[in-house]
């Protein structure tokens, strides 16, 4: 199995993150406040349009289409208060060439969609889970650390962002 990591470390500012993917690659993460970079949750219909991209330009120029233009446009609907998570994000390919085949399109577009794409897969299954913990390093004592929550598969996040906010109430 292949894993794939991520770091993101706090950069002065209020809410100012730099992310670092395990290729070594990095980008900015910022809050609306903030606006010095991407807003976390925008990467969730940016990651989908990347990977259904390489997807679908790889088969179509295989097909030996002749592509000058492409694009793709990801518009994601979250929920209104939190965790807002995505209830649908809708997927426009834009293909421009000469004497492009539709039907060629199409089947790209499928063939990602169901079978290559490894955003789509896991955005529509519901099968990650989710794993939550912490380690805490203050000088005083040994490091701390501890699993807090597990979510997935198919988890409700809006059940159990309140089952939380209850479990706080108590305490």
């Amino acid at each position: 199995m292949a894993v794939k990591t991520a770091t993101v470390t706090l950069e002065g500012g209020d809410l100012r993150f730099v992310g670092r993917a395990g290729s070594g690659h990095g980008l900015i993460l910022d809050s609306r406040t903030g606006d010095t970079g991407i807003r976390p949750a925008e990467l969730i219909p940016m990651a989908l349009a990347g990977c259904t991209a390489m997807d679908v330009i790889s088969i179509l120029r295989k097909k030996r289409q002749s592509i000058s233009r492409y694009e793709v446009r990801a518009d994601g609907v979250q929920m209104d208060g939190h965790p807002n998570a995505f209830t649908r994000i809708d997927v426009l390919h834009i293909v421009e060439g000469v004497e492009v085949d539709a039907e060629a399109v199409r089947r790209a577009i499928e063939l990602s969609a169901t079978k290559y794409c490894s955003v789509g897969a896991t955005l529509a299954s519901g099968i990650t889970e989710i794993h939550h913990s912490y380690l805490v390093r203050d000088g005083a004592g040994p490091d701390r650390t501890a699993e807090v929550v597990v979510l997935g598969p198919g988890a409700d996040p809006l059940a159990t962002a309140e089952a939380e906010l209850a479990g706080a109430a108590a305490d």
